[in-house]
């Protein structure tokens, strides 16, 4: 039976009898420009972005590499539409504007048969994105609705890293929601249960990471948006190849920003305070890269952690606060306040001096005009890190950061914002966004063949992103690359990656361990699906079939597994993202 991408329009005449979709569609043979022109005109005709996200879904599930060509292209103006800010309300409207399955839901009524419903999933698998739903961006436990963040990130894994789409698994954990509104929804399409007991929630993991290990022996996992992230991470990045985005991805993304901007501003490593509004899991996470940074700087361990000061609703975080601290936030808890407890962020600001202003609060405007002035009195080059997300909920936009800094600042948003002219110079924002890292991290990953996903092979691909730059993207302070160079940003990500990989000796392709960083750079590029050429190597792999078997009338015609993959290095035999 023909895939869908059988249909596409670009497909050659020679391809379409072979497949036996001649005929079925119009006779012309499209070149991809014209495809692409097309998209891009139904694409602007939706008045909305989540129409927009719709049409994009829709054409991702009937024409993969077509979708993902017309992303290549576009992807600074197709990432917002495919994942945030539009990914929120698509997640929240999920099972309302449902119309075809993506992924793979597993429930908690499934609980000891979760290898068989594993089992129902009919492709070889590289790399999966797995949330619970209890904590989709800032907009709280929406339950299976969450679905709409792993097929979101899996896109961007495929189009940033060349993971191919048929080896990425979404997945979604039906484990309740805490969410009243959605239990009693006619429409919400998990279970009408209230969230499982963390020992519930452990148990069924436990059975869920040694049943995907068990079918897919090498697949790489990577668990997002979990209320509380924390303990699965330590429970399992010793033991699976698997990694936390908004932990580790948040952290490393920020760094390799971070880095740049410290380059940047001209104060010493020793003398640089941070302070971060936003002492959750996010912040911690990304407090505990920062600090890694400053220790290899040459500061202790007890001097890096003092270059932070956490704020959370009750103020700033110390050691003799009233009540008890949340566990996470311990190790930053500041005991040098002399008993002094400071309630606001202004006041925390007056306080400290900070050089560096980090969001991770979803406290929309929370970086006032005021503090936003008070930092460019206190510094010649201020770091404005607002790194929330959504756009509505992060601390400061773009124009009021360079407004009220008069353009001294560093800035670095967790939302897009739009270039802004200034004293007659445009100004382009810096993203921190997670797309410059996880899409290499895993792609490292998997090439290396790692066993388990190292604290070095994070920092390394913060590392490697703040190497990444062209020199004239330096030249205009910029913090991150054009996003537009992703996929060689991504290269670059990816054999940091796998170099330490090599170093904690975790990896089990052991042969890259001996070829120069070129070598290795024209090995990923090799390796990364490109949506471009799947009619070249189909076409080409038809060709040697037709011969082997007596051309396209044999009754081998049409088969899946020559017209949904893509063959890897040029061998019909290896086929990538074969039908199992």
């Amino acid at each position: 039976m023909p895939s869908p991408s059988d249909f596409d329009t670009a497909n050659s005449i020679e391809a379409r009898k072979y497949t036996r979709t001649y005929g079925l569609t119009p006779p012309g043979v499209d070149t991809f420009a014209k495809q692409e022109q097309r998209c891009l005109a139904l694409l602007n005709a939706r008045k909305t972005p989540i129409e927009k996200y719709q049409y994009l879904s829709v054409l991702r599930n009937t024409n993969v590499h077509l979708f993902y060509r017309l992303l290549a292209n576009n992807v600074k103006e197709l990432t917002p539409l495919i994942y945030t800010p539009t990914v929120g309300e698509a997640c929240q409207r999920w099972s309302e504007l449902f119309t075809h399955a993506e992924g793979l839901y597993l429930s908690y009524e499934d609980r000891g048969h979760l290898h068989s419903v594993i089992q129902n999933w009919p492709h070889d698998v590289e790399m999966t994105v797995v949330t619970d739903g209890s904590r989709i961006l800032g907009l709280g436990d929406l339950g299976i609705n969450g679905m709409g963040i792993p097929v979101g990130k899996l896109s961007l894994y495929t189009a940033c890293a060349g993971i191919h789409p048929m080896r990425t698994l979404p997945l979604c954990l039906d484990l309740g929601t805490s969410n009243k509104a959605f239990r009693e929804d006619p429409l919400y399409l998990g279970s009408r249960r209230d969230k499982v007991t963390a020992e519930e929630e452990k148990e069924f993991l436990d059975e869920m990471m040694a049943a995907l290990t068990e079918r897919w022996p090498g697949i790489v996992i990577q668990y997002e948006d979990f209320k509380n992230p924390f303990p699965s991470l330590e429970r399992y990045q010793n033991t699976y190849t698997m990694f936390n985005d908004d932990i580790q991805g948040t952290g490393a993304v920020i760094l390799g920003g971070f880095i740049n901007a410290v380059k940047q501003s001209g104060v010493a490593p020793k003398d640089q305070r941070a302070v971060f509004l936003g002492a959750g899991s996010a912040g911690v996470g990304v407090a505990k890269q920062l600090t890694e940074f400053f220790m290899k700087e040459g500061l202790s361990e007890d001097e890096a952690k003092k270059r932070f000061w956490l704020v959370d609703s009750q103020g700033l975080v110390t050691s003799d606060r009233p009540g008890k601290l949340a566990d996470h936030k311990v190790y930053f808890a500041r005991d040098d306040n002399d008993g002094k407890q400071y309630k606001s962020l202004e006041e925390v600001v007056e306080y400290v001096k900070p050089t560096i202003l980090m969001g991770l609060s979803t406290i929309g405007g929370a970086f006032t005009p005021k503090i936003l002035t008070r930092m460019a009195e206190m510094n010649d080059r201020p770091v404005i890190f607002p790194l929330s997300n959504p756009s509505s909920k992060s601390e400061c936009t773009f124009e009021d950061a360079i407004k009220y800094t008069n353009a001294k600042c560093l800035f670095a948003s967790g939302s897009p914002f739009p270039t802004l002219q200034w004293q007659g110079k445009d100004l382009s924002p810096g993203q921190g966004n997670n797309v410059y890292v996880f899409p290499g991290i895993g792609l490292g990953a998997i090439l290396s063949g790692a066993v388990s996903v190292t604290q070095n092979m994070i920092y390394a691909s913060a590392e490697a992103l703040s190497t990444s730059l062209l020199p004239e993207e330096t030249a205009q302070n910029w913090l991150y690359p054009d996003i537009a160079r992703i996929r060689d940003v991504s290269v670059i990500v990816a054999r940091g990656v796998i170099r330490a990989a090599q170093k904690d000796r975790v990896d089990r392709e052991l042969a890259l361990r001996n070829i120069s960083d070129e070598e290795i750079d024209e090995y990923i590029r090799h390796r990364m699906y490109d949506p471009y050429t799947e009619h070249e190597k189909v076409d080409e792999q038809l060709r040697e079939l037709a011969q082997l078997v007596g051309g396209p009338t044999s009754s081998h015609a049409g088969s899946a597994t020559t017209t949904h993959g893509a063959v890897r290095n040029g061998n019909p035999s290896d086929v990538v993202g074969k039908e199992r």
